[in-house]
């Protein structure tokens, strides 16, 4: 009885968190990311790099955007048309910006993001344990088997099957799952892991890391008693991250905005292409 009761626990578990996988929509920026009309016409009209660099510079300088691009410019979708929150990548097998993207999984046919990462996790877990649990109940059969005790031969060849696949999904689940549980107590994605985001002082791979204990926090709430259960417990919106890059580089510049507008300092830029890079520096 114990067994079959820890079986159909392990069982509506995997389902549980599979179909949260599965039909758990990601999530895209709010509307304050996207270009208005007008900003929009005025951007695709001008030809000039720098000039379209200020332009993206004026329109995220009240957003809570800190990444830049490889060449430190704002990172814009051109397909969605909107300034790309921290964290979020455009996917185009969904043909959408999702927020804090990590991949596109076939195998739940889902784009896995801030929305539906941590069922995803919990999906890998229980599917681990789920395989482990059948070839541990399995494996005592499998031992009659050799020493001749069964006899049924429909019955050989079914235990073997079953050993074989729940052995085979069980390393396969385990390095993926051993892969995921690094990149959460780093507090990364699968792209930030093969390419590492840009702040101001240049691409920095442990930028959103804040400690083991708050990464976990990060993906799993702070509510421990949730954790393991796939209920949405993710803080933040998706939108902004706290970062470590943060303390140390965005903390200097407030500092200086501040000192200047104590001084009284109001320089204007001589041309377009200082205006464009004094904007850039200040929204990092």
């Amino acid at each position: 009885v114990a067994y079959l009761v820890i079986f159909h626990i392990l069982f509506v578990l995997f389902v549980w968190t599979y179909w949260k996988s599965v039909f758990t929509l990601p999530v895209q920026p709010g509307k304050k990311f996207h270009m208005s009309y007008a900003d929009q016409e005025r951007y695709e009209n001008e030809e000039r790099p720098e000039v379209q660099r200020q332009i993206l510079a004026e329109i995220a300088r009240k957003l809570p955007v800190y990444t830049r691009t490889g060449n430190g410019g704002i990172r814009f979708c051109d397909r969605c048309q909107l300034i790309k929150p921290d964290r979020c990548h455009h996917c185009s097998v969904c043909a959408m910006c999702v927020l804090k993207m990590d991949h596109h999984c076939p195998w739940v046919n889902n784009c896995i993001g801030f929305s539906n990462y941590k069922f995803f996790l919990l999906f890998l877990a229980y599917s681990l344990l789920y395989c482990l649990y059948i070839a541990a109940t399995v494996f005592k059969y499998f031992i009659k088997y050799w020493t001749g005790e069964l006899t049924n031969g429909r019955s050989k060849f079914h235990i073997l099957f079953l050993l074989f696949v729940a052995i085979m999904f069980f390393v396969s689940l385990m390095f993926l799952f051993g892969y995921h549980c690094w990149l959460v107590s780093r507090n990364r994605s699968t792209l930030e892991a093969f390419s590492a985001p840009v702040f101001q002082n240049g691409p920095d791979k442990n930028g959103f890391n804040l400690g083991f204990v708050k990464n976990l926090q990060q993906v799993f709430g702070e509510e421990k008693k949730l954790w393991l259960l796939p209920i949405a417990s993710s803080q933040g919106d998706g939108q902004f991250f706290p970062m470590r890059a943060l303390s140390e580089a965005r903390n200097p510049l407030l500092t200086n905005e501040e000192q200047w507008e104590e001084d009284g300092i109001h320089e204007e830029p001589q041309d377009s292409g200082e205006a464009s890079s004094l904007a850039i520096e200040r929204e990092t």
